[in-house]
């Protein structure tokens, strides 16, 4: 299991309360809080450091380069976190292929022997990413933050894929793209707009969507030997073979490029890192609930996936929970002589294949005032009623109380 350990680093001062001060990260994991307490921060050093992981691993950073200060930095510097390093700060990482760590200005990364390691696409979907929908021509804007133009890459290529049409998750409508004009549109039975002219809720939804369909339909399939779990000794001496090839002047250009490109395919992603900032913006919770729903169920395709989320949305806490009892119910399901019949029952509240098991879930509460970071408990699986977004809906029905009491008193 993927792991994290923080302290002093931006607005997470003394780290999780609980487990030795370290995170762990599930298939489905979530951070809840208010503004600045740290949601993100975090789910940005997961990709950072998963993304330092992969690349020592497939021979693109050598981990003695990252041990100078500014080279560590220009890693965070693409999150644009850079500048939450103190001197105090220390940030632990444990991969299955790597374990990483910054403390106190030094760096350093030993790998875990024998591991068996499995390639990651790693996603990173900024809340930004409605800007993208906004705007006819988002290939054409410049100076982007380095994730949303990565995203924006990721989310070309899915127009393009799918620009004959794909049906959405919301709205009984359906994405159409013009490649030749490269506009985006809309389309039901009703109505067929530019994605710019469309609601906020489908500016938000469309890229999300259509990138995760995107990434988990390219992923390889879990019985391709191209995506075989390689121990870091194996990887290395894959590197070192295309190395090989590169330099050896005796072969000629026809064999290089065809013995590149089956060494290649030994290095295609077979697993999806998904981090999420805010996947409810804009959305009705109905909406939120089915494009939720479409998340677990790109998560559920390959095995090793993961979905990492930020959110101030009680309701995503709610369909996780549906999904968890859920799965449960439907263990007896499949021991039931009414398989069909009750399945069918189920498909109506959840589809099958966004199921979660509940130890594959983790929330985690942010708390912006002393900086610290602690798992919501749960009750046999299912995550607590009281969670700070619910505290809130709670702290409004008070008010709503104060005001009563003030007009009985008028």
């Amino acid at each position: 299991m993927t792991r994290l350990r923080i302290k002093d680093f931006g607005p997470i001062k003394g780290g999780c309360t609980e487990n030795d001060g370290w995170l762990d990260i599930r298939k489905v994991t979530l951070f809840i809080g208010n503004q600045g307490s740290g949601k993100s921060t975090v789910a940005k050093l997961i990709s950072v450091f998963s993304w330092i992981e992969k690349a020592i691993v497939k021979g693109q950073l050598k981990a003695k380069e990252l041990k100078a200060y500014n080279r560590f930095l220009k890693q965070l510097s693409y999150q644009r976190i850079d500048n939450y390093i103190k001197s105090t700060t220390e940030i632990e990482y444990e991969g299955r292929a790597y374990r990483i760590s910054y403390k106190r200005n030094v760096f350093t990364a030993e790998k875990n022997e024998a591991n068996g390691y499995l390639l990651p696409k790693i996603m990173y979907v900024p809340a930004e990413r409605n800007f993208l929908g906004a705007i006819d021509r988002p290939d054409k804007l410049k100076n982007l933050p380095s994730p949303l133009f990565t995203f924006l890459d990721e989310y070309d290529h899915a127009r393009n894929l799918y620009s004959k049409g794909i049906d959405l998750p919301i709205g009984d409508a359906r994405f159409v793209y013009d490649s030749l004009n490269k506009i985006a549109h809309i389309t039901n039975d009703n109505f067929t707009l530019r994605l710019s002219e469309a609601s906020s809720g489908f500016q938000s939804t469309v890229p999300i969507y259509l990138v995760m369909k995107y990434l988990t339909e390219s992923l390889g399939k879990a019985n391709d030997p191209a995506v075989k779990p390689q121990s870091i000794e194996e990887q290395r001496k894959l590197a070192r073979e295309i190395q090989r090839i590169i330099n050896d002047p005796a072969i000629s250009e026809e064999v290089r490029q065809e013995s590149l490109r089956q060494l290649s395919a030994r290095y295609k992603p077979a697993c999806l890192i998904n981090i999420v900032e805010e996947p409810e913006q804009n959305l009705f919770p109905g909406s939120q609930r089915i494009l939720l729903n479409s998340l677990l169920e790109f998560t559920n395709n390959n095995e090793g996936n993961k979905l990492i989320i930020t959110t101030h949305s009680p309701y995503l806490i709610n369909f996780l929970s549906i999904a968890i009892q859920g799965s449960v119910l439907y263990e007896s399901i499949k021991e039931s002589k009414e398989v069909t019949v009750l399945t069918k029952k189920l498909e109506d509240v959840i589809p099958v294949r966004a199921l979660l098991k509940a130890k594959d879930v983790i929330i985690y509460q942010m708390d912006e005032r002393s900086g610290t970071i602690a798992k919501l408990t749960d009750y046999e699986g299912i995550p607590s009623d009281s969670n700070f977004l619910n505290q809130q809906i709670h702290q409004s029905n008070v008010l709503f109380d104060t005001l009563l009491e003030i007009e009985e008193e008028i």
